[in-house]
């Protein structure tokens, strides 16, 4: 490992810079707060000046709204709760997390991850570990703090380099967060982002939470293919053999109770599907729009979000009953109560976001600002191809020095969305596009939340090991999922088809 970093030392100085200018940042929180204190002053200076624009959609004029006035005064003072309590992402994420707090807290997650890792065979071992990766992300952060370090200890038990594990594993969590077969808290948490920032042009504009679904579907098995070629072709052979003081261990397979546990939530998510399929199978069945029997805008769709708590709180009680984890309401209560404990900081996050949000709309700075952009883009002539990579670059760059997903999405959607909405693009395309960036660059950011955890779970096999380390092992993932699913994306473009349920590429 000492002559990997010599020959990355260069890359090791910038990223040491890189970590000095995000350790300087502020919290987001406060960063937000600076933000929408600059909006109210950005207001008075931009009413001074004639910066008025014309709504391309309406012909109306759009000027801005001075908020350093009795009236935006008053507008910050009245509006401060409702823009807190009715921010979009803040529901929908406490609502989810209920749900997968309770498959987490009676133990259904990881005994599933480690049913999967476990029972497959070694030649397919690798692939399988950046896929149940790719998967956990369904679950917040149960990849990073169950995963990541279990994929070491089945490479060791494998008479693997640990590291290799490691790396596949944090790159399936970290590079791949954004694509699953199964929906998450970060879909409805990035839609709600969406959804107001696309309201600056329509106030009647709703991105699903299943927006990007069938991208981020097929994204699953790139990534996973991709993930694993990188750790089989070039991290397994720069690492070596492993020389460490670590010895095997012996990973424990599913107890009978465990896997009783298993079988009750099957039967669970089964009678939960035949109820979900009764309701969207017939035509004038109870999941459809009552009025035109349609699925892409019925209430199944619009209630995903419940759907994400029912089938996981449903499934974690049966699991917990059958596993003997749960033996009553309280420890049911107790999982749902863990999982709003480290929303703490979230929930300071969001009142201070919501704010910003709420004064970068009301002054029509959003809505200025994306006419102007556009007008430039457009004189720019990039077509979708360049226009999409572009973007992908700025988000992915951004992602290695802020590494919040929803806190880089809070501040980039009420830019970038209307501005992509006036150029014919919609919200649903660009928020792929955003999503793609933001995760390429997760594995190699010193800002990402749970970076300083992989440098200790690597440091228990290579005692010297740091930044520096994490950063060339990670490397070429980032670099290969970055092309890899640019190409996807491209091919996504040039054949036409939709991103998600009811989600097209381009505005009507």
């Amino acid at each position: 490992m000492a002559d990997v970093q010599k020959k990355k030392s260069g890359v090791d100085r910038f990223l040491s810079v890189v970590e000095r200018i995000g350790n300087a940042l502020p919290h987001p929180a406060t960063l937000f707060a600076g933000f929408a204190l600059l909006v109210v002053i950005l207001s008075w200076v931009a009413s001074q000046f004639d910066l008025a624009v014309v709504h391309p959609g309406t012909g109306e004029t759009v000027t801005p709204v001075n908020l350093l006035s009795t009236e935006g005064l008053h507008l910050i003072l009245t509006r401060m709760v409702t823009n807190f309590t009715g921010f979009a992402p803040l529901g929908t994420v406490l609502v989810s997390l209920l749900g997968i707090g309770i498959a987490e807290g009676t133990g259904l997650i990881g005994a599933v991850l480690r049913l999967v890792v476990l029972s497959s065979p070694k030649r397919l071992l690798t692939f399988v570990i950046v896929f149940s990766g790719v998967i956990s992300n369904t679950a917040s952060e149960v990849g990073y703090v169950l995963l990541v370090p279990l994929a070491a200890v089945i490479f060791l038990a494998a008479g693997r380099h640990p590291l290799a594990g490691l790396a596949a594993a944090f790159a399936g969590v970290s590079g791949g967060y954004s694509a699953n077969l199964l929906l998450g808290t970060v879909d409805p948490l990035l839609a709600g982002l969406s959804t107001e920032a696309a309201r600056i042009i329509d106030p009647d504009y709703i991105v699903n939470p299943a927006a990007n679904y069938y991208f981020m579907f097929m994204s699953t098995f790139i990534i996973a293919g991709l993930g694993t070629w990188v750790t089989e072709k070039i991290v397994i052979p720069r690492l070596g053999e492993y020389e460490g003081e670590e010895k095997p261990q012996s990973i424990d397979r599913l107890n009978a109770l465990e896997k009783r546990g298993l079988l009750y939530a099957s039967i669970a998510i089964l009678l939960m599907t035949a109820f979900i399929l009764g309701g969207l199978i017939p035509e004038n069945s109870y999941l459809r729009d009552p009025e035109t029997n349609e699925i892409l805008h019925s209430p199944f769709m619009s209630g995903i979000v419940a759907f994400i708590f029912l089938l996981a709180g449903i499934a974690g009680i049966a699991y917990g009953v059958g596993a003997k984890t749960i033996k009553n309401d309280s420890d049911v209560m107790r999982g749902m109560a863990k999982s709003m404990e480290t929303l703490g900081s979230y929930i300071v996050l969001v009142f201070f976001a919501a704010q910003f949000v709420a004064y970068f709309n009301w002054t029509n700075l959003g809505l200025i600002l994306a006419i102007n952009g556009a007008d430039v883009l457009k004189t720019l002539g990039l077509s979708d191809i360049p226009l999409m990579i572009t973007f992908i670059i700025v988000a992915a760059l951004i992602n290695l020095i802020m590494g919040s997903a929803s806190a880089k999405w809070a501040i980039m959607a009420p830019v970038f969305i209307p501005m992509f909405m006036l150029l014919g693009y919609t919200p649903e395309f660009t928020q792929v596009a955003y999503r793609i960036g933001d995760s390429v660059t997760n594995i190699i950011s010193p800002m990402m939340s749970y970076f300083a955890l992989i440098v200790a779970f690597i440091q228990r096999y290579d005692k010297n090991a740091g930044i520096g380390t994490v950063i060339s092992t990670m490397l070429p993932y980032s670099v290969v999922f970055f092309i890899g699913w640019v190409l996807l994306l491209i091919i996504w473009i040039l054949a036409g088809l939709p991103i998600g349920p009811g989600a097209e590429m381009y505005m009507p």
